[in-house]
């Protein structure tokens, strides 16, 4: 699809004339787009467009780059903190992605944190404001809300993929960055992911230059750690068990490379990839030819995200290779008690008038 061909086309692993013609045309395109993201920024900066305060502290998840980063574990992460403070979050998101309903991440979030209001709209200023008044929300969990800046937050959370920080240091469409590096400087936390994919050197590098955009930031690292395999029908299994086999890997997720090192991390030898688009819309027959491809690869396993696994009607998996997907939690590295105090700080303000 045009989302795994964008990707390979940025990346510089596809050559040829062809692939030059396109990149200077992507890159012809980045300049408009630059300069409309920079004069919107400007805007809020300066006071000229107008953000929502909501009634109740909001917390936001994002990121400069197209493409996943970890936001769903870590949205997940914050929900749990909250319940253990005897707070009730709801979750607001825009919603990209859905057909005629909720979208994958959200269904994802729904079966991990039964319980918890999951809102979807657009208008993230309306959501809040139903979110408190429908919902009684004690705090509000913005998913991917870095760019969203019309609703005033409390906590900037941005989270950096170690294994494409900076979207190859180029503005969308040429590369992945969604605004310039510089916009970090309104991140109050970072937080790099999949930090055990990377070299100790390389982290620091990493940590140099996002904190020289934002000097008074919280500077975390995160781990991609497997939680769980979730089999087709929700029944849950410890990861280990999959450890020293085989497994036939598919995703429809922004970054595929982390996921295979997620997988890799659980001990398995990797027979086979396959990659789709960005929130792809599985069907039958795709199912059937993944797991034919599996069975022809030797694996004991047909793994995927729970991204995936949520827009796969259980029915459809023939007989063959187990699938599974891996459930995936946040766990951070650094500073905890910095980490817990700010959030402590930002969450008290609920009982302000």
């Amino acid at each position: 699809g045009w989302g795994v061909w964008h990707r390979e086309l940025v990346a510089g692993r596809i050559r040829g004339p062809r692939a030059a013609l396109w990149r200077a045309l992507l890159t012809a395109i980045e300049k408009p787009y630059g300069w409309a993201v920079r004069r919107r920024n400007a805007r809020y900066d300066r006071g000229r467009a107008a953000s929502v305060a909501a009634a109740v502290p909001v917390i936001s998840v994002g990121n400069l780059t197209l493409g996943g980063v970890g936001k769903t574990p870590m949205v997940a992460l914050l929900a749990q903190w909250c319940q253990t403070q005897g707070l009730r979050p709801v979750i607001i998101s825009r919603g990209y992605g859905g057909r005629g309903g909720w979208n994958d991440e959200a269904i994802e979030l729904e079966r991990r944190l039964p319980g918890v209001v999951h809102l979807q709209q657009p208008d993230r200023a309306a959501a809040a404001r139903d979110a408190v008044s429908l919902h009684g929300a004690d705090v509000l969990l913005l998913d991917d809300g870095f760019q969203h800046r019309r609703l005033r937050r409390d906590l900037d959370i941005v989270l950096l993929d170690g294994l494409d920080p900076f979207g190859h240091d180029r503005l969308f469409p040429r590369g992945t960055l969604r605004e310039p590096v510089e916009s970090l400087a309104r991140a109050q936390v970072i937080v790099l992911t999949r930090a055990d994919a990377v070299s100790a050197d390389d982290r620091q590098r990493i940590r140099r230059r996002a904190l020289a955009a934002s000097p008074s930031a919280l500077w975390l690292e995160g781990v991609h750690a497997p939680q769980a395999l979730v089999g087709a029908g929700g029944e849950l299994s410890d990861p280990s068990i999959a450890a020293g086999q085989r497994a036939f890997v598919f995703c429809g997720i922004g970054n595929p490379d982390g996921f295979r090192h997620t997988v890799a991390s659980l001990g398995c030898v990797v027979a086979g990839l396959e990659v789709f688009d960005d929130h792809h819309a599985y069907s039958a027959a795709e199912v059937r030819r993944l797991t034919e491809r599996a069975a022809a690869a030797s694996a004991d396993w047909v793994l995927c995200t729970e991204k995936d696994l949520v827009k796969i009607d259980p029915s459809w998996w023939p007989p063959g290779p187990k699938p599974a997907a891996v459930r995936i939690s946040m766990e951070l590295i650094g500073p905890l008690d910095a980490w817990h105090r700010r959030l402590e700080a930002v969450v008290q303000r609920r009982n302000v008038p």
